[in-house]
C-alpha cells in the first residue's frame, strides 16, 4: 500500500471531531498526485459530502471554469480542504474543527510538496497565510508556506453570491497563470 493510499485509508476512518457523524463521505482531495499546482478550499458542502468529492457543485461549476481561464483542468492539479467533513449547514468550519483535521492537509501537502498553493477563500488563506489574513484587501498577493509560493483568490461560491468581485479575480487567474509558467518544472 502507498503512501497515499494508507493516509487516504486513515483519513476515511477520522472519528476527531464532531463532523464525522452526519458526514455521507470523506472529502479526501481529488487530482494528480504529482501535481506542483495545489487548490485548498475550507470545506465540503452538501454535494461534495455525497460524492465524496471537492468542488462538485455549482462552485465546482465555476472552480472548473476559472481553471480553464488559465489552462488548468482537474487532472493536473490537486484540490483539497482544510475540514474533509461537511460542517453542518456549510457553516464556517470552526476553529477546533479545523485543528483536528488539519493533520490531514499537512500529510497531503508534506507527500507533494507543491510549488505554488492557492487558497480558496478567507478560511483556507487564515489557516494557511496568516490569521488575520482580509480576502478583500490581500487577495491575488504572495506569500510562502514553507518552500511553496502561496496566494488566496475568493472562493467561487463568494463569485457565485457577488459577481462583481470576478473581474478582480481574473486578474488574480492571470497572474497564477504567470507564476506558475515561472515556477513550475512541468509545462501547465
Amino acid at each position: 500500500m502507498s503512501e497515499w493510499e494508507a493516509l487516504e485509508n486513515e483519513c476515511r476512518s477520522c472519528r476527531n471531531c464532531s463532523l464525522h457523524i452526519e458526514r455521507t463521505n470523506v472529502v479526501f482531495g481529488i487530482g494528480s498526485r504529482e501535481a506542483e499546482v495545489v487548490f485548498i478550499g475550507e470545506g465540503p458542502g452538501r454535494q461534495e459530502d455525497l460524492l465524496g468529492e471537492p468542488f462538485v457543485g455549482r462552485a465546482g461549476k465555476l472552480l472548473d471554469d476559472m481553471l480553464s481561464l488559465i489552462n488548468l483542468d482537474r487532472k493536473r492539479i490537486y484540490i483539497a480542504n482544510i475540514v474533509k467533513c461537511r460542517p453542518p449547514n456549510n457553516r464556517d468550519p470552526l476553529p477546533e474543527e479545523q485543528n483536528n483535521c488539519f493533520h490531514w492537509l499537512d500529510r497531503q501537502l508534506t507527500l507533494l510538496s507543491p510549488r505554488i498553493i492557492i487558497c480558496l477563500g478567507r478560511i483556507s488563506a487564515m489557516r494557511l497565510i496568516k490569521q488575520d489574513f482580509r480576502i478583500t484587501k490581500e487577495h491575488g498577493l504572495w506569500f510562502k508556506y514553507g518552500e511553496s509560493d502561496i496566494t488566496a483568490i475568493y472562493h467561487p461560491s463568494a463569485l457565485l453570491r457577488d459577481p462583481g468581485k470576478r473581474p478582480e479575480t481574473f486578474v488574480d487567474l492571470k497572474a497564477i497563470q504567470k507564476r506558475i509558467k515561472d515556477t513550475c518544472v512541468r509545462t501547465y
